[in-house]
């Protein structure tokens, strides 16, 4: 029997899917919508939309600004996923990563007494008794959380991070539905197919419920501590631990000036080449030496210390690369500046399984026409982040697709280098990157690591060997007594087979009325029965009937939009 938790769930999700169709319906995405077998949702969707002055105002803006519109009115869930967008310039158009990024969580701060009973209940103990002093005005307030600066009874100054109540049942329901419509988009929409929706869905769960535990953030600071612990030039916020939970986070207040307050630092007396130089060192280390490298460094997250120190904030968004990723960026890296279309070439062919020879050909020439562009240009001119940005653009275009860590990982450096750039004229990204390029191809190449490489290949082969011939016979097994089965899947045909079915019922209903019509006209002709105003009562009790049933079919054509 159904529980009244799960029950009312479904009742908040319906409400949910209702209001989020309505709202993607109102920004003129209905057509996309008619494709998928959302019945009477989408019916209401139209409802809703109805009653919107502003839709001709909306059909003047673009489908991306659109879109954007309608991710920040359905709230953070979407927000997020509208921010994750930003950074997969490989599954959508460059127009709506522009507009995504763009994308803010604009919500107000919720009061003082739920922060205090959030922490009361993650940490077993008031407020009073945990700090010497707490701020009633929240610092910055999001979708997901808040943020207070404090006082410890000891007498350190720290900031307080704080889950939104309830935040964990919305963003819940928003997956399901999300979930929902990736697999009908993925079973009615062929186009769709290569971007793989349910697995965007899939890994966009994974991201959203590793950011909501705040104390998966808070071991992700404690190891980039660890990792930056000998370096002078780097600062890693103090985490307090025992002040620390799924819903909690305390960590030390950072009391700097912003990278990009340039006025600000050059009163202060920072080096701003200094700064540059810092920060990409920084960077380049977490992605190259550590493989765990911060997924947002825009100026509102790095802060200036006395001495040049770059101090790293908010570690929600983090990338990770294993060393056969780090590997796979050193050779493609190495082949654009060493201007080597065939290894460039391979190197996509190997992450992108093309097997149209036309399509090599295309990509042949597009890596050729992409090297071109920076083959008469010194290394001090090239710019990382236009040129990834412009590499990104090839792989779009023939739909190869990456892992998202490096493509986080390219945001991050377009980021970080605009920044340096800003804080000096003369700053070069490669002059930075190649020491750690030769670095990591030493190292690749070094006899220990070619030793462990060569074993862990044996290793691979030696178990494929091993389950090849159990493999082998229970396929041979399956073929002397024809069991293999072959599955077709017709994509496509659900639509199609609703709306027939569809049509076969309200032609099914027009025949039922016009018997209904039929049939009392004739009683009426009759003049027998019981009489109501000089007419046979089950004549008038027929036309009644068929009036109405007439007047249900008509409203319901209507709401449908198809005359």
């Amino acid at each position: 029997m159904l529980s009244l938790t799960r029950l009312h769930r479904n009742i908040r999700s319906l409400r949910r899917y209702r209001q989020v169709l309505g709202v993607l319906v109102k920004y003129g995405f209905g057509q996309i919508l008619d494709q998928l077998p959302l019945g009477h949702l989408l019916e209401r969707g139209r409802q809703l939309l109805s009653r919107r002055p502003s839709r001709r105002t909306l059909e003047q803006l673009t489908p991306a600004v659109r879109l954007r519109m309608a991710m920040e009115e359905l709230g953070p869930t979407f927000v997020k996923l509208g921010q994750l967008l930003s950074t997969r310039p490989d599954l959508i158009p460059q127009e709506y990563v522009a507009e995504f990024s763009k994308l803010q969580d604009r919500v107000p701060p919720f009061p003082l007494s739920e922060v205090e009973l959030q922490i009361e209940r993650q940490l077993g103990s008031p407020v009073g008794a945990l700090f010497l002093h707490f701020d009633a005005a929240p610092l910055a307030a999001a979708s997901m959380a808040q943020v207070h600066r404090a006082v410890l009874k000891s007498g350190a100054e720290v900031v307080v991070k704080v889950r939104r109540p309830g935040i964990e049942q919305v963003i819940a329901t928003d997956l399901d539905i999300l979930m929902g419509l990736a697999v009908l988009a993925e079973r009615h929409l062929p186009s769709w197919h290569p971007f793989d929706p349910v697995g965007l869905v899939k890994a966009f769960r994974r991201t959203l419920n590793r950011e909501m535990d705040f104390s998966r953030e808070g071991h992700t600071i404690e190891r980039f501590a660890a990792n930056f612990r000998d370096d002078s030039t780097v600062h890693v916020p103090l985490l307090y631990r025992d002040l620390c939970g799924e819903t909690v986070l305390t960590m030390e207040y950072i009391d700097g000036i912003k990278v990009n307050e340039f006025d600000r630092l050059r009163i202060a007396g920072h080096d701003l080449q200094a700064i540059a130089r810092h920060g990409a060192d920084a960077l380049l280390t977490q992605v190259l030496v550590h493989g765990l490298f911060h997924g947002d460094p825009h100026p509102g997250n790095l802060y200036i210390l006395p001495d040049n120190v770059i101090c790293f904030l908010d570690y929600g968004m983090v990338g990770r690369l294993d060393r056969d990723m780090m590997y796979q960026l050193v050779d493609l890296l190495s082949g654009i500046l060493q201007r080597d279309v065939e290894k460039v070439t391979q190197l996509l062919l190997y992450s992108g399984e093309l097997e149209d020879e036309l399509v090599l050909t295309e990509l042949k020439k597009a890596v050729h026409d992409f090297i071109d562009d920076y083959y008469e240009l010194p290394l001090q001119e090239i710019h990382t982040g236009q040129l990834l940005a412009d590499f990104i653009d090839l792989l779009a275009q023939f739909r190869i697709k990456f892992p998202p860590d490096l493509l986080l990982l390219a945001r991050a450096l377009i980021t970080m280098e605009g920044i340096g750039r800003q804080l000096d004229p003369q700053f070069n990204m490669v002059q930075h990157l190649k020491p750690f390029l030769e670095r990591l191809a030493r190292e690749r190449l070094a006899p220990g690591n070619l030793g462990r490489e060569l074993l862990r290949v044996l290793q691979g082969y030696g178990g494929l060997l091993r389950s090849l011939p159990q493999e082998l016979r229970e396929l041979l097994n399956r073929l002397r007594h024809n069991k293999i089965k072959i599955e077709l899947e017709h994509r496509g045909l659900d639509h199609l087979i609703t709306d027939l079915d569809k049509s076969s019922n309200r032609l099914s209903f027009s025949m039922l009325i016009s018997a209904l019509i039929i049939g009392s006209s004739l009683v009426m002709l009759t003049d027998k029965g019981p009489l109501l105003f000089g007419f046979p009562v089950m004549g008038l009790i027929g036309y009644s009937v068929a009036g109405l049933l007439g007047l249900w079919l008509a409203i319901a054509i209507l709401r449908s939009g198809r005359l």
